[in-house]
């Protein structure tokens, strides 16, 4: 009598994709450095074809002694981007422009949904799942920073 090993096999194909796809899916984290800042788990959604603006999240340490403030940012894939905040006022959630974001002497600040983020305006196209998006940093005292931002499915909140 022979046994089918059809079961193991499909069992460890599965497992294997699995593993291909974390592995992929993490492949692009990046740790960028440049003086005692630096940004982690950058990433931003994909957008529909046609839509005009997206976010654009991620950490930022500082090791030094001294606050830095990220100035601003830019990227080759969006007319203009912009340093933005959510913030409450009253029961309203609203969005406005900042003129800069504070990263505090040995401290973190992250950028996410619902708080300080990065809004790409006027994209030159869809951000597109599995690709990136290069945006260059500009902080007072780190200087320019440039980051690959991985594009994550609609809906995903990280890398």
């Amino acid at each position: 009598m022979i046994k089918s090993n059809r079961g193991l096999v499909s069992k460890f194909a599965v497992v294997c994709m699995g593993a291909a796809f974390f592995l992929s899916a993490h492949a692009d984290a990046q740790v960028v450095k440049v003086d005692a800042v630096s940004v982690s788990d950058a990433y931003t959604r994909a957008t529909m074809p046609g839509q005009q603006v997206a976010g654009g999240f991620m950490k930022i340490d500082n090791k030094g002694n001294a606050q830095d403030q990220l100035l601003a940012a830019s990227s080759p894939l969006a007319g203009e981007v912009q340093l933005h905040e959510m913030a409450m006022e009253g029961n309203v959630m609203k969005m406005r422009q900042v003129k800069d974001i504070a990263v505090p002497a040995n401290g973190s600040v992250e950028l996410k949904p619902g708080g300080f983020h990065l809004m790409f305006i006027n994209l030159k196209g869809p951000f597109v799942a599995g690709e990136t998006v290069p945006v260059k940093l500009k902080f007072a005292k780190a200087g320019d920073v440039e980051v690959k931002f991985p594009v994550n499915a609609p809906g995903a909140t990280r890398h």
